[in-house]
């Protein structure tokens, strides 16, 4: 038997993090060769990327793999790309200035041996193959209306409205900088959210004798905004800024890597993961594209009602496309068993590496905006982005099982 009430902690950061510079550069780059594909009419299916960056003082490093990308796309151009994401997020300062820092591309040709197999001329599949092994899990519950564990959708949502806030210029939030993390414990009551009992906000600031109390009385209207009415309480205890000054902030105070933020990307810690990171990644990569689908899954099996919460696990054999397992855990909320939600995971959806990218609709220049304040939780697009939030198989897997 679950419990019932208990206390749980999620964190976010925000894009201005050094990890999410990072991830968001790699996504752009990713993002970049599906949109010069599209642009010069080349097939977008045959499009691989696996890219990393670094970001320290002064310094960006790319690197990574690819292979079938358009001969448009340029170390100057990619290089612009990444200048034109570090000013977005709002680096000008000394330490790292989007218009000035040194940027390196240092992207190579796809391996062959893994290109075989993905490319289904390994001799024991003709289908397009896992980019590579793994395990993949996608949850949903009925916390919130977006059907996300409530401590890591209000850290986000904490952050993403001081950002928005930040970058708009106007007001005290001006004197904010880019970097930021954030953390909410909530309080849960047989079985449900009902409040905060502690709120963490460390916050950069651009004007340099800013006091942490400063900080406080310029982020605490947005995190009482962004939090439900009553869950905050005169015993709910903040931590604003607990270490004091955070003049230096960015990749020029701690180095930033793509990849290290996995647990912000999906659920907080609520649900397992399978350890791999998406962002930098086409979606031919089931670390990326497969972990898509089972939250696409998941969150279709709580929005039909079939169970209050669900965790999906999917598993892969690089060069191989059908999953190896499909394996789903109600935590005693499912009205149906565990097997029979299984079998009908696999009727409603085709779950080879092809099946996931055409039925999301995943070979499109979508990448960008899924690097900060998660890859879940989101509203889809019009464009086909966030194309893993909807709710489209209710009725399919309602007769599925």
């Amino acid at each position: 038997m679950s419990r019932k009430s208990y206390l749980f902690t999620s964190e976010s950061v925000s894009e201005g993090h050094p990890d999410k510079v990072c991830d968001r550069i790699s996504d752009e780059v990713v993002d970049t060769f599906y949109r010069e594909s599209l642009a010069a009419k080349l097939d977008p299916w045959a499009i691989r990327a696996a890219c990393e960056t670094m970001a320290t003082t002064q310094r960006v490093i790319i690197a990574g793999e690819y292979s079938n990308t358009p001969k448009s796309v340029t170390v100057a151009m990619l290089q612009d790309v990444a200048r034109r994401a570090i000013k977005d997020i709002g680096y000008e300062q000394d330490g790292f200035h989007w218009a000035n820092c040194n940027i390196e591309v240092l992207l190579h040709g796809q391996s062959a041996d893994i290109a075989a197999g993905v490319d289904a001329k390994q001799p024991t599949n003709k289908e397009e193959g896992a980019g590579d092994q793994g395990i993949m899990f996608g949850y949903a519950c009925t916390d919130t209306p977006e059907l996300m564990p409530a401590p890591i959708y209000y850290s986000h949502k904490i952050l993403e409205d001081l950002a928005t806030a930040r970058k708009s210029g106007k007001g005290e939030a001006a004197k904010l900088g880019p970097d930021s993390k954030s953390q909410v414990t909530v309080r849960y009551e047989n079985g449900k959210p009902v409040g905060v009992t502690q709120i963490v906000v460390s916050h950069q600031h651009i004007v340099k004798d800013l006091s942490s109390s400063k900080v406080r009385e310029i982020v605490e209207p947005f995190v009482r905004k962004a939090l439900p009415d009553g869950w905050i309480g005169n015993d709910t205890v903040w931590h604003i800024n607990p270490t004091g000054a955070f003049y230096v902030g960015g990749p020029d105070g701690d180095c930033g890597l793509t990849g290290r933020k996995i647990i912000v990307d999906t659920y907080g810690g609520a649900a397992p993961h399978g350890g791999g990171a998406f962002s930098g990644k086409d979606p031919t990569k089931v670390d990326r594209s497969a972990a898509y689908a089972a939250r696409y899954l998941a969150k279709n099996v709580v929005a039909a009602g079939i169970a209050d919460r669900c965790t999906i696990q999917l598993s892969y054999a690089i060069g191989v496309a059908r999953p190896l397992s499909i394996y789903v855990d109600t935590y005693g909320t499912g009205k149906v068993d565990e097997a029979s939600i299984e079998a009908a995971l696999a009727s409603v959806m085709d779950l080879t590496p092809r099946g996931i990218r055409s039925t999301l609709d995943l070979n499109k220049p979508i990448y960008a905006r899924t690097s900060a304040y998660g890859h879940f939780g989101r509203a889809p697009d019009k464009d086909g982005g966030f194309s893993w939030e909807k709710t489209d198989l209710v009725e399919k897997l309602k007769k599925a099982v």
